[in-house]
């Protein structure tokens, strides 16, 4: 049965930037993260909209081996911010035993150059560590968010 989690961020950044980095230029941008765990990110399957296929180049472990990550658009939603991504196949998933992880993100203006960002990860594992479960989720997510936020204040994408 899929469980779901939640959590809100306030980032320092306009809804209509946070917008564009996070969907429209998200090939461009995600390699440019620190600490560059993304090698590279490709467009596999449609025109980077709705029901497009991701694979991510990823470099992990002490050894930087790279691994590979498929994940696909699976909400898309610009009248109302909202953006969600299903996890295929990869390491997010083989980590935690996921069968299921998708995570959307819901954007609304918080002022001119304020916007707050519900995040909302469900999932299904037979794990039981609930704590441990909802960490491993919602934490890659809200650190994504915080690092977008750095990048369009630093560069001004």
């Amino acid at each position: 049965m899929a469980k779901e989690t939640k959590a809100q961020a306030k980032v320092a950044v306009g809804v209509e930037s946070l917008w564009k980095v996070m969907t429209k230029d998200l090939k461009t941008v995600v390699p440019k993260i620190p600490p560059n765990v993304v090698e590279s990110v490709q467009i596999i399957e449609g025109d980077g909209g709705l029901g497009s296929l991701y694979l991510f180049v990823l470099r992990l472990g002490p050894a930087a081996s790279s691994k590979l990550q498929k994940e696909k658009i699976v909400e898309m939603d610009e009248s109302v911010y909202r953006f969600g991504m299903q996890v295929i196949e990869g390491p997010a998933l083989t980590r935690g035993s996921f069968s299921l992880l998708t995570t959307t993100f819901q954007l609304s203006s918080a002022g001119e150059k304020e916007s707050l960002v519900d995040v909302k990860v469900v999932y299904e594992t037979p794990r039981e560590d609930q704590a441990t479960i909802e960490n491993m989720t919602l934490q890659p997510a809200l650190n994504f968010i915080q690092t977008l936020e750095k990048l369009i204040l630093e560069f001004g994408l």
